[in-house]
């Protein structure tokens, strides 16, 4: 509905462009919009001349391109005005700072990654969100699990649900880390707590929200751990539940990728708008 109404509010359609040069084929199966092949010694200059081409509202690069920081220096390439991922500096420190606008009048958005986005949404959407607490506090009581930690999706996700207000369990390979916004929620940002020998088995009985991103079909949630009617939600294109989780979870969510197409969609409306 919201991107809908941001469409129909524009005199032309935005042009969203994404540059491929890893040969990922799924990156040819999603929506409209102009995909470029390019070599991979050449998306530098790409880069570049779309953050100049005043016809292009949005920019998406595929990676792991060079799997090494090289792709890190293409992310903070992109101009802040055509970076619909989210991943450039200025909105990675927001995200963190839990500043959520540009500017001093509140009238640009800070953009937020795709996928941690589209997770918020589906919270959202599930009621998970009490709108009778002042916003940025509307997950203030509930205990959330997020088992993935990587910089992408993992970290900024327990970062945006701790500065909502939930009490986040973050859970990878080298242990489990608390982001909460400390007692009552009265910082203004999340801060991150070591839970020395705590492992998955101790975050699950206490969670309302259990997430997970884990690559992998051997992995798979303890049904038995959950907490009863838990929200349970899998970004990982493995299934991280087993089909008995229905038999535990008040709501499963399988696959979150059309919500993140959206989400995708909307960001590219909130600069094309602005």
């Amino acid at each position: 509905i919201e991107v809908g109404k941001g469409l129909s509010k524009l005199e032309r359609k935005p042009l969203l462009v994404g540059f491929l040069a890893n040969k990922d084929p799924s990156a040819r199966f999603g929506f409209g919009f102009l995909l470029r092949d390019v070599d991979r010694e050449e998306v530098e200059t790409h880069i570049i001349a779309a953050n100049q081409d005043e016809a292009i509202d949005g920019i998406i690069v595929y990676y792991p391109i060079f799997n090494s920081r090289q792709d890190q220096y293409l992310q903070q390439l992109i101009s802040v005005e055509k970076d619909v991922e989210g991943l450039g500096h200025r909105y990675i420190f927001n995200m963190y700072q839990n500043i959520r606008f540009l500017d001093s009048e509140y009238l640009q958005k800070s953009i937020l990654p795709c996928t941690p986005l589209a997770i918020v949404k589906v919270l959202e959407y599930l009621k998970m969100y009490n709108t009778i607490l002042p916003y940025g506090n509307r997950l203030y009581g509930h205990s959330i699990t997020v088992v993935n930690r990587s910089e992408v999706v993992g970290r900024p996700l327990a970062a945006l649900l701790a500065n909502d207000g939930a009490s986040v369990y973050s859970v990878d390979v080298d242990g489990v880390q608390q982001f909460t916004r400390g007692e009552g929620i009265k910082k203004r940002r999340h801060e991150v707590v070591e839970k020395e020998a705590w492992a998955l088995e101790d975050c699950l009985p206490l969670s309302d929200v259990v997430i997970t991103g884990v690559p992998g079909k051997a992995f798979k949630i303890p049904t038995n751990l959950l907490k009863e009617g838990a929200v349970c939600i899998n970004f990982s294109t493995d299934k991280n539940f087993g089909p008995e989780v229905k038999d535990r979870a008040s709501i499963y969510v399988p696959a979150i990728g059309k919500v993140t197409i959206i989400v995708l969609l909307r960001n590219l409306l909130v600069w094309a708008a602005q």
